[in-house]
């Protein structure tokens, strides 16, 4: 028997169907015109103004050799060919095609050099059409950005992206093997300066549109370098609200007082590598009692105001079975884990000479993480509950109309392509722990489209927050919902992640460079955690799609200006070798897991 309130809520959800039916007719009279905020030389998008890539299937794009382009990359470490033929010519290119055969989404391609190459996309055709269809679109054009987004074809093209990626150091603590860095066993220690750093954040702030991004200090391991600190202060210092590192935790697990620093400095996240329930699921990595440094990390991590953002990279036959023991361990510490991140293995680094039946056997997909997640939790249906990543960036739209043409940044916004990466949320009641994906009792499809269409209006901030109220309401289930949950917390978090009314920091706490551990102490006393299941696919030489590219959202900081091959590509895509300090003529070699893009903005509403 549900609680008399559900009824009354029930009551409510058709009454706002009758008030949104007039809203929406009403609103459509004499939409505004788009206003160019402050972060950007151009408008806003209206939602038909958005470009999509080529979607569907069959469908041509353009891809790369996997045996013509480490070719290429060695002759041109060698010196026998110039690196500035990456810029002029479209070496180790080739055309791709997208197709359908027995129920799986392939990419097949062939080089007139090497041969035929395949490789499977997707192992669930209707989940693969579902992110496709609601993707929203492209975010406004990246422009003055010609000094920094010059890299021939990997240019990224749209957008600002949504996680700015530094190495500071290919120093680290631990011996892994695979690393996809090769940290300590290059030959060599790559270490940037701290002018370095500070250039690259300058830099940064000056590519338009302006968006807030989580800056994301990785190596090696970034706590190591001397400037780590120093890089999280000035990150924030040049406005960015989100700080984070890719890190192993060790030297949060060996000092509280480490981490009260790193708080105070402006560290926001804690992008922590984690590759399984238990010792054992660790023990790879050669460090006896690993699982349990994890947990001194959280811990003490947590206790100064540090979010934790467990990440894991998943390989099929070899780890797959972890995924519910992880989500299982974010659902028994609601009140500390608030975003989990899965990454399907990619085969680049020294994997790229990896055999076909190995590839075969081992490669994971977007559709295996939705289905195992179902298989081993219970939670979640793969076409119903999942998403990709970028239709949030529908509601980041919704955030830029409401704060007005005079904010001095735009809104964290996720426009990778469909194919990249996605999510399935959870609302998770922190007193008895029940869990219910949030598109169990929100209608996501329809309120994707309805928000889309306060935007267009193009109203001010009251006429459109009264706009996403309806839209909320509308498609809101009160029975489906959790036994606690509330039409009214479903507001609250909304408010709460958006900032929809104009006292929202007073109300629940600053996400602001300026917050306090008071502030961060305020947003933990929300009964309900918001729980991001995040599954965000690299590519490698098999599956890469230069459509992909063009739109990527994890820009990469280098000493020539941002690199337009995001980091989990640098060893997948030719590229210009970057500058470095002490070290011999080799190329870097970091490329894959690092993601974490869109949790900035959800993320903060736990």
């Amino acid at each position: 028997m549900h609680k008399p309130v559900k009824y009354a809520e029930k009551v409510m959800t058709y009454a706002a169907r009758g008030a949104w039916a007039v809203f929406e007719r009403v609103n459509r009279i004499k939409p505004a015109a788009a206003f160019t905020p402050n972060w950007s030389d151009k408008p806003l998008l209206k939602s038909w103004e958005k470009t999509k890539p080529p979607l569907g299937w069959p469908r041509s794009t353009d891809s790369l050799c996997p045996k013509c382009v480490p070719e290429i990359r060695q002759q041109i470490v060698d010196g026998k060919l110039p690196h500035e033929i990456l810029l002029n010519e479209k070496v180790g290119e080739i055309k791709a095609t997208i197709i359908e055969r027995n129920g799986e989404i392939l990419m097949v391609k062939d080089c007139p050099i090497h041969g035929h190459f395949e490789d499977v996309m997707a192992v669930d055709v209707e989940f693969f059409e579902h992110l496709e269809k609601v993707f929203p679109g492209r975010d406004i054009a990246a422009h003055n950005d010609e000094e920094l987004h010059h890299h021939g074809t990997s240019t990224v093209k749209h957008g600002r992206g949504s996680v700015l990626t530094i190495d500071l150091t290919n120093r680290c603590n631990m011996m892994c093997d695979p690393c996809f860095m090769d940290a300590n066993q290059v030959g060599f220690v790559h270490e940037l300066t701290w002018d370095e750093i500070k250039t690259m954040l300058d830099n940064a702030i000056s590519i338009k549109p302006r968006r807030q991004m989580s800056v994301q200090f990785s190596g090696g391991e970034p706590t190591l370098s001397p400037y780590f600190l120093d890089a999280v202060r000035y990150a924030r210092k040049v406005g960015y609200n989100s700080v984070q590192a890719a890190t192993n935790g060790i030297e949060f697990a060996k000092s509280p007082e480490f981490c009260r620093q790193a708080a105070e400095a402006g560290l926001r996240y804690a992008y922590l590598q984690f590759d399984g329930i238990g010792n054992a699921a660790n023990s790879h990595r050669q460090v006896g009692n690993l699982f349990d440094v994890k947990l001194r990390a959280i811990h003490n991590l947590h206790e100064n105001g540090v979010d934790i953002v467990p990440v894991t990279t998943i390989i099929n036959g070899i780890n797959n079975e972890q995924v519910g023991r992880i989500i299982q361990f974010a659902l028994d510490n609601p009140k500390t884990i608030s975003f989990l991140s899965f990454q399907p293995v990619s085969f680049t680094g020294r994997d790229e000479e990896i055999t076909d039946d190995r590839r075969q056997a081992q490669r994971y997909t977007l559709s295996h993480l939705a289905h195992d997640v179902k298989n081993q939790t219970g939670l979640g249906e793969p076409k119903r509950d999942w998403f990709p990543i970028s239709f949030m960036s529908t509601f980041s739209d919704w955030a830029d109309l409401i704060h007005g043409p005079s904010a001095d940044w735009g809104q964290l916004s996720c426009g990778c392509h469909p194919n990249c990466g996605v999510g399935m949320a959870l609302m998770i009641d922190k007193e008895t722990k029940e869990a219910v994906p949030v598109t169990a009792f929100l209608n996501g499809d329809r309120i994707g489209n309805d928000v889309a269409k306060v935007n267009d209006a193009g109203r001010g901030r009251f006429l459109s927050v009264v706009g996403m109220a309806l839209a909320l309401t509308r498609n809101y289930d009160p029975f489906k919902a959790p036994k606690h949950f509330k039409l009214t917390d479903l507001l609250k978090k909304f408010d709460k992640t958006f900032g929809a009314t104009q006292k929202a920091d007073d109300k629940y706490g600053k996400v602001t460079g300026d917050r306090t551990l008071e502030d961060i102490k305020r947003r933990r006393q929300d009964r309900w955690n918001f729980l991001f299941i995040a599954g965000m696919w690299f590519q490698d030489l098999y599956n890469y799609d230069f459509r992909r590219t063009e739109q990527c959202i994890i820009p990469y900081a280098t000493q020539e200006g941002e690199d337009a091959t995001p980091r989990w590509t640098t060893r997948a895509s030719p590229r210009l070798p970057a500058k470095r300090n002490s070290a011999p003529a080799t190329r870097r070699s970091k490329m894959m897991p690092s993601t974490r893009a869109w949790k900035s903005s959800i993320a903060s509403t736990s």
